[in-house]
């Protein structure tokens, strides 16, 4: 039996994080300097190797940590990239996971050890080996799980406008979704709380601010929403 196990082609296990976060304008995702790169111009994913003690999730945690400061944020596996010539050093699969955070409750958590930087989604700079395959992917299955579940309170702050709300998932689908039958759809969920505050500066009368409840969007994460889209920008 041991004999099978020593015939066989040894490989790396490497974890990439593909970080989704939104700042009120447009959708982002944080990429890092490492020191490995093809080119100075080159940028990465949160990445590094799987060591012999840990699981795949914590891996990825630890990683994304070390290379950026922030942890204890949800990471949700997304696939697996081993394509044999994706690294030319050495054989080696990567396992990719992805997480929605908002910039402006994490961008002073970040460390700029390996010089961790946003990057707008139409504005990605050079990126090392199938890395913006992967980010392609996760834009993907982003979009899917979007248009189906309420993902996107993730990437707000604690408490938003509708208007905001609606700016987000329009930067998510790079389209332009009806006011109307927008805001319709989330208030039907019954996910939101009306708060006896409103946003001011941005109109005369201001928007009322709103909040997840948080208990129902647990129990009642699978609330369809059944977005399509109005018009493509792209």
């Amino acid at each position: 039996m041991i004999n099978l196990y020593d015939a066989q082609t040894k490989c790396l296990v490497a974890l990439d994080s593909i970080i989704f976060g939104f700042d009120g304008e447009v959708l982002k995702i944080l990429l890092v300097k490492r020191g490995i790169e093809e080119t100075p111009k080159t940028w990465s994913l949160m990445g590094g190797w799987l060591r012999p003690d840990e699981d795949l999730d914590q891996a990825a945690s630890r990683i994304l940590k070390e290379l950026t400061g922030l942890e204890n944020i949800y990471l949700e596996q997304l696939s697996a990239f081993g394509a044999p010539d994706r690294d030319k050093i050495s054989r080696t699969v990567s396992i990719v996971y992805f997480a929605l955070i908002n910039v402006v409750d994490y961008d002073d958590k970040i460390s700029d050890s390996y010089e961790a930087r946003w990057f707008a989604l139409d504005d990605l700079p050079p990126l090392l080996f199938d890395h913006g395959d992967m980010i392609r992917m996760a834009i993907e299955k982003l979009r899917y799980k979007a248009a189906q579940h309420p993902i996107g309170f993730e990437l707000l702050p604690e408490k938003f406008t509708i208007p905001q709300l609606q700016k987000l998932y329009e930067a998510i689908f790079n389209t332009t979704f009806d006011k109307r039958n927008f805001s319709r759809k989330f208030l039907s969920t019954g996910l939101l709380k009306k708060l006896n505050e409103k946003q001011r500066g941005h109109s005369k009368k201001g928007a009322y601010y709103y909040q997840v409840d948080l208990e129902k969007y647990q129990s009642e994460f699978n609330t369809f929403l059944n977005f399509t889209r109005v018009s493509s920008n792209s």
